[in-house]
């Protein structure tokens, strides 16, 4: 039935929330978004650390982000967008070992060129990623039935330098699951929009603002401006089915809406589900997610030391990625390194994993001081496990007005910025046709 007049609680401050709330906000819906921390941007968020801007999280984005990049410049405008991010082509340097890049040139030759003037694959590494490539455009980059990463590049007749250094790194980079654990469809979804698309699609893009600063603090202003209201420091509770819709239970007010948009991570959602008969099955399946970790580890060394690129894999026995944010946001001697997905590197303690990371350095660049200070962050529970044929529910539940958002929903990506915010603009979109 038509809603005249709705009221919209969106639970959850992170980007897949507030890619909800903009979506009503921008189309004159009234909407408020409750957050439990004081700090916006739930998994992607600022951290403060010795006056300095950090993250609690090394994210960065990609050209094919259109929805992400879309909200940025509808929050903050062409000029946020430019001051806020770094636009580079897609280049992979592991070491001395491996170097690849993307070249400006019409799809499929700005990857062709890329592979034919890689370094460190031989003449059958490159032929082997071109047929790999040339049969997932074959066959639409989809699978008659899912597998493993692994057993796609087994099936593929993939050799070891191939996997090595291009496909395990983006699949453990992109999907922040070992490539023995992680979904094959879901990876070549990945490599359909990023290495398939445009030049411009492979794009890296990178942050110079703190990831609070990026999308979630313009959008509040924006929200604010649009009727709306941001509420921090308000954990919801209970979501309580009334006649008219819903009573928002929260630590800071309990108040009455239309439809609810449950934005949180999937154990807090499943919590929040199961009283509610006809989403336990929900519930259940979120109950059992596994989730992986991610490591982000911040080296203060003298202003001089720089990398030889913005970002820059140290490869074994970590596969770290190291990031120069001197280059990204002018912190000058910092550098950011980050360990995607679980491996031996959790038995580490803090101060184990950054000397570690401060040796890998040494052994990629040659001699280095110690670091001033370091900054170990760890998110155990990062992001889904994103396994084969993993059980993601739809952003609309049997529950009228309810609606799901957040990475871990029915979607084509893996659990990253741009599937967060497709997940939330879908929930809006919901609502608005509702209202028809």
């Amino acid at each position: 039935m038509p809603v005249s007049d709705p009221r919209i609680a969106v639970i959850g401050g992170g980007y897949a929330g507030f890619a909800a709330a903009v979506t009503l906000a921008e189309r004159g819906v009234p909407v408020s978004v409750f957050e439990g921390a004081t700090t916006l941007g739930g998994r992607a968020r600022r951290v403060e650390h010795g006056g300095l801007a950090l993250d609690n999280g090394l994210h960065l984005l990609m050209g094919c982000y259109s929805e992400t990049l879309r909200l940025i410049r509808l929050v903050g405008g062409k000029q946020h967008e430019e001051r806020a991010l770094v636009r580079l082509p897609l280049e992979l340097r592991i070491g001395g070992a491996f170097r690849f890049r993307t070249w400006k040139l019409p799809s499929p030759l700005h990857l062709m060129l890329g592979l034919l003037t890689a370094r460190g694959l031989g003449r059958g590494d490159i032929l082997a990623a071109m047929r790999f490539m040339l049969e997932a455009r074959g066959s639409g980059f989809r699978l008659r039935q899912d597998m493993t990463v692994t057993d796609l590049l087994d099936r593929r007749r993939q050799p070891e330098n191939a996997r090595r250094y291009l496909w395990e790194a983006i699949c453990t980079a992109a999907l922040n699951t070992p490539p023995g654990e992680a979904s094959a469809q879901v990876f070549l979804n990945v490599l359909r929009d990023s290495l398939n698309g445009t030049a411009t699609d492979c794009d890296l893009l990178f942050a110079r603002v703190d990831l609070s600063a990026l999308l979630p603090e313009p959008a509040t202003d924006f929200i604010d401006k649009n009727g709306g209201e941001v509420i921090t420091g308000a954990r919801v509770t209970r979501i309580e089915r009334i006649a008219t819709g819903f009573r928002i239970h929260s630590t800071r007010s309990t108040d009455e809406f239309t439809h609810v948009i449950c934005a949180c991570d999937p154990a807090r959602a499943g919590h929040l589900l199961e009283e509610h008969s006809e989403l336990r099955r929900i519930a259940d399946a979120l109950s059992h997610y596994r989730f992986e970790p991610i490591h982000s580890i911040y080296l203060q060394y003298p202003e001089q030391v720089r990398l030889p690129a913005p970002m820059f894999g140290l490869g074994d026995p970590l596969k770290q990625w190291a990031f120069d944010r001197e280059a990204l946001c002018n912190q000058k001697g910092l550098i950011g390194v980050v360990i995607s997905a679980s491996g031996p590197h959790e038995t580490m303690d803090r101060n184990e994993l950054a000397r570690t990371a401060h040796r890998e350095l040494v052994r990629c660049l040659g001699p280095l001081p110690d670091p001033r200070w370091h900054l170990v962050i760890a998110e155990k529970r990062a992001t889904f496990a994103c396994s084969p044929n993993l059980p993601r529910p739809d952003q609309a539940t049997a529950v009228p007005g309810l609606f799901l958002a957040g990475d871990y929903t029915a979607g084509d990506y893996p659990a990253t910025l741009e599937g967060a915010v497709r997940s939330g603009i879908q929930c809006a979109r919901h609502i608005l046709e509702s209202k028809r």
